[in-house]
Order: structure tokens, then sequence, then C-alpha cells
């Protein structure tokens, strides 16, 4: 005779639901409670149904978040990805690392978790780095759209109760690393030195 497994169909649902969120997009703590308590229980079983789809769970329990990424494989091994590579703009590029350095000397001189920036913050700590504009409220609506785009992605979150107040997600710090900002800050001079020199000059 058969013996039925517990709860199978219910264990089924939950590892279905943790696994559709991870691929829609970063779970968080503070705003996917329910999925990300099924997440820790069972966090095994999810790494190794995703590791055959050539995917790693980065899973942050202390900041508080979640997040996929395709398995590094050796070279000449040839694998379809999922998690598709994001093509940033130098714009975006340049506004997520201002806000991660923001987020470093942020830890280092706060006992607080989170920080959080007004609009206005945020307008002033990217506009030194843009051309001159005489049209202010087209420059603003500019930024206005870069910083929705980190939204989109995850990075930033509005607040609830305020707009123009953002939360900075500790996320961030697994996507932009020190390899990652150091080559970034040698684009950035580069961009500044060019954007400096006199029209003529070499």
């Amino acid at each position: 005779m058969n013996e039925s497994v517990p709860n199978s169909r219910e264990d089924s649902l939950e590892l279905s639901t943790v696994i559709i969120n991870l691929l829609k997009g970063p779970i968080y703590s503070d705003s996917h409670e329910k999925v990300w308590g099924e997440l820790l229980n069972i966090r095994g079983q999810v790494a190794d149904y995703l590791a055959v789809l050539g995917l790693q769970v980065v899973l942050d329990e202390s900041e508080g978040y979640a997040f996929l990424k395709s398995i590094s494989l050796d070279d000449g091994v040839d694998f379809p990805r999922l998690i598709a590579r994001r093509q940033l703009s130098f714009p975006v590029s340049m506004l997520l690392a201002l806000l991660r350095k923001r987020l470093a000397e942020f830890d280092a001189s706060s006992s607080e978790t989170r920080l959080v920036l007004s609009r206005s913050e945020i307008i002033e700590m990217i506009r030194i780095y843009l051309p001159e504009s005489t049209n202010e409220a087209r420059l603003v609506d500019n930024i206005e759209t870069l910083l929705n785009r980190l939204v989109d992605m995850g990075f930033v979150k509005k607040l609830k109760n305020d707009e123009n107040v953002y939360e900075i997600r500790r996320i961030l710090k697994a996507y932009v690393d020190g390899e990652w900002l150091g080559d970034f800050e040698q684009k950035l001079s580069l961009y500044i030195s060019d954007f400096t020199t006199p029209s003529g000059e070499s």
C-alpha cells in the first residue's frame, strides 16, 4: 500500500510560490513577509531546484533581501541564461554609484539601518555631474526619470507616507561591489575630464 506524503501539495505550492516570486525580482523581508518566511523555511529546496536552471539564490538574512543570479560556469560550457544581463545607461550607472557610496558613508557614520534621502537631496547629488542646462524643469525631469528607473529595478523605494522621500535599499551593496565601483570611478573621471575640456582642446 502506498503511503501518502503529508502536506505534499502544500509543500509543492510553497516551493512554487517562492520560486515564482524570485524569478520576478528581488524579495524583501519587509515588503514580502509571507514569501520571505517561506523562503527561509525551505531555502535548501529552493536552492537545489534553481541550481538545475543555472541560477543561484543570493540571500542576506541580516539585511533582509534575496535575489537570483546566474551561476558562473567554467569556460567553454554553454548554458542558456534565464537572468539577462542588464545594460545600464551611463547616467543610471552614475546614480547607482553615487547612492552606493552614500550608503557606505552612512554605514560608517550611523548606527541606523535605513538610509532615507529626500528627492531634492538625490537631485543635488547627481546634478553636479550632468551638463549644465538653462532649463531647470527639464533637468529635474531627467533626474526623476533616472530615479524612477532605480525604483523599478528595486534599488530605491518610495516611502508610502511621502513620495518625495526614498529609502535606498541595502540590496544595492550586493549588486555594486568594490570592483564595480572602482571601474566606474575610472570611467567617471574620464567623463568629467571630457566634459570639462574646452572645445577644440585635446
